[in-house]
């Protein structure tokens, strides 16, 4: 006679106590890769390409700012002519300035060419300072923008895993944690899975079928990559 799940005998539920008490020791860990080893070496593998397209894209970045930042030169050349001149017309307009009656009227001209040269020093300093910036968001779209997106992708997964691992290891850990992942088992996408365990998983899940239960169990543990409890 098939016994229902209420009526299994007292050893199987303290055997399943056991379990589940023992699985309820390794959930606190967050396991951030599968015990599956051909999925955990695709994660790796994704580590790895996420990490070396960020040190591309960064270098990348970190050369066209290099490259915008070098336009920069021409605002410190005129910088440094307008300096030059004016401290020439500062000089002329202190010497002529120190002529009896004539000084003042021979100065004037000589401090407004000094004035220009300010202007120039003004427009050289100004090209520097839009090139800087201009050089930091280049840098930023080249480098950062893609990175970001590349760590977004790569941490999206990665924190899906590991919420799903934690639920199902959760689960494993409650009392009826087996039952449960069984049900998980039969409504996830892998039907082929569930069918593959008995031609009629779901009339033996509800027989409370411990064999079928168990191995139930072990195709939601897989699906989530996580490993049963030894």
């Amino acid at each position: 006679m098939t016994l229902s799940r209420d009526e299994r005998s007292p050893d199987a539920s303290d055997a399943s106590h056991g379990r589940e008490q023992e699985g309820g020791q390794q959930t606190g860990a967050m396991q951030i890769y599968s015990a599956s080893n051909a999925v955990r070496a695709r994660q790796v593998a994704g580590d790895v390409v996420a990490v070396g397209l960020v040190v591309v894209f960064v270098a990348l970045g970190l050369a066209v700012a290099a490259f915008v930042g070098g336009l920069a030169e021409l605002g410190r050349q005129i910088e440094e002519a307008g300096t030059g001149f004016q401290g020439t017309m500062d000089d002329a307009s202190r010497v002529l300035g120190g002529i009896p009656l004539l000084g003042g009227a021979a100065s004037a001209p000589f401090d407004g060419a000094a004035g220009a040269g300010q202007t120039l020093v003004d427009a050289g300093r100004q090209q520097q300072d839009d090139v800087a910036r201009a050089a930091l968001v280049a840098g930023l779209l080249v480098g950062g923008l893609p990175s970001t997106v590349v760590l977004w992708a790569w941490l999206r997964g990665r924190v899906s895993f590991v919420r799903r691992a934690s639920s199902v290891r959760g689960l494993l850990a409650l009392p009826g944690g087996e039952d449960l992942l069984a049900l998980r088992a039969l409504t996830g996408r892998d039907a082929r899975a569930a069918l593959a365990v008995s031609p009629d998983p779901v009339a033996s899940w509800r027989a409370g079928d411990p064999a079928v239960v168990r191995r139930l169990a072990d195709v939601a543990l897989r699906e989530a990559g996580v490993a049963r409890p030894r």
